[in-house]
């Protein structure tokens, strides 16, 4: 009986990154759909490297947080809607903020496998235009009439509508098996670490600062592509300082004495879409381009944020990067030291400043803050939560790109359901 030999794992390398700029919620992107921005940052990908031919590219992957019915089939049917062959294969994903980066890691496990040669991976959303659901008991009594068997048996079941039913069942911000918002379980966390407002407002400033300067030096070109009137981070506030920020009022913890969490120190709701174009390096070297980096490791764990020790902050909402990281830098045989640059989703400034202080815990040694989050995160370019991995994976690969030497990037991405995806990239 023959077998199959296993394949070789491959190298996979980021070419390139694609995103139009983040706005906030019910601004200018109020009206503008999960698929009209991926298609546009997918458009920009396509434009950009001539992937308009049959087979240029091997699958596109990406998903949503906030998703319509009609979302059901988004990444097919973004292709369907965009420049590229509309024979490439394509599926979604969803891991809560953790899409985007899961998403690349999907791509590229098939890319290291030889089963393709090149893809494109990353998400997209929307708060603006979040799906309003039936009132619940509506739709029982609406299924109830379809399944009515007669004319009388319909009018009955309808005549069973009242008007609290027409009431929207409106999506929240808040995790099913706590009833707390994410905000909310944030304040927790910082309170078990002991972050200090000062801490939060100076981290939120430097992003604000680090990337109105990404943006001076050229960093972006070619990386964001305008769209629907703006060409930069609607959110960035170049001149924001910690004493600006420490004129607002908290907004999450206020249950306890000296809440910590402002609108400033924390990510708003935002809209956006971002990709990665992820190949093989035969597919690379064929096409002439060299590779931005090669994604080498990456690590997903989960922290029972119901159950767990919470109140230490150990298994806080956000806090699974604090074991994912530490797992996968033993198994890749890699320390902090090795590490040039670190890309910590910025979800809320406090949450960044926990699993810091949660890795050195475990033993890893502390960042050095020249190093973090170079470029601006999160709470300086908002946070659309599928698109948040994928933005900064072609954000770091630039950065290693633009050293024009050895280097290798840490990516730590918490995710909603107290899980956590994290990465590295590295350039020989």
């Amino acid at each position: 009986m023959s077998t199959l030999k296993p394949a070789a794992v491959r190298r996979v390398a980021v070419i390139d990154g694609s995103r139009i700029p983040f706005a906030r919620s019910d601004g200018p992107y109020a009206t503008a759909s999960n698929q009209e921005m991926l298609g546009a940052a997918l458009d920009g990908l396509v434009e950009r490297y001539g992937l308009h031919a049959p087979g240029a590219v091997g699958e596109f992957v990406a998903g949503a947080v906030l998703k319509h019915s009609r979302d059901f089939n988004l990444a097919r049917e973004t292709v369907l809607g965009s420049r590229l062959d509309a024979r490439t294969p394509a599926y979604d994903i969803q891991q809560a903020c953790g899409t985007g980066l899961q998403a690349v890691v999907a791509a590229a496990n098939k890319i290291a496998l030889g089963q393709t040669e090149s893809a494109v991976a990353g998400g997209a959303d929307t708060a603006s235009d979040a799906p309003l659901g039936v009132n619940d008991n509506l739709r029982k009594v609406l299924l109830e009439a379809r399944r009515a068997k007669s004319p009388g048996a319909r009018l009955r079941a309808l005549a069973k509508v009242r008007p609290g039913h027409l009431v929207p069942d409106i999506p929240r911000n808040a995790e099913p098996r706590t009833g707390l918002s994410m905000g909310e379980h944030a304040a927790v966390t910082a309170r078990a670490w002991g972050v200090t407002r000062e801490a939060q407002d100076e981290l939120a400033a430097a992003s604000h600062q680090r990337l109105a300067a990404a943006y001076e030096r050229g960093l972006f070109q070619g990386l964001v592509v305008p769209f629907r009137g703006l060409a930069r981070d609607q959110n960035l506030r170049p001149g924001s300082s910690t004493e600006k920020l420490a004129s607002l009022k908290p907004v999450f913890g206020l249950d306890r004495p000296e809440p910590t969490m402002t609108a400033g120190n924390s990510t708003p709701l935002t809209d956006g879409a971002a990709l990665v174009l992820l190949a093989s390096e035969e597919w690379a070297a064929e096409r002439g381009l060299e590779p931005l980096a090669y994604l080498s490791a990456y690590e997903t764990a989960a922290v029972d944020f119901v159950h767990g020790d919470v109140a230490d902050g150990e298994d806080g909402l956000l806090m699974a990067p604090a074991y994912a990281v530490p797992r996968m830098l033993e198994r890749a045989g890699l320390g902090m030291a090795d590490f040039d640059l670190i890309e910590v989703h910025e979800a809320f400034a406090s949450q960044v400043l926990a699993t810091l202080a949660a890795w050195e815990k475990r033993g890893l040694a502390p960042v050095d803050r020249s190093r973090l989050n170079v470029a601006g995160s999160s709470l300086a370019t908002g946070h659309p939560f599928a698109a948040t991995g994928a933005r900064i994976v072609a954000t770091l690969a630039k950065l290693l790109a633009e050293r024009d030497a050895p280097g290798r990037g840490l990516i730590s991405v918490c995710a909603a359901g107290g899980q956590g995806v994290t990465a590295v990239l590295e350039r020989p």
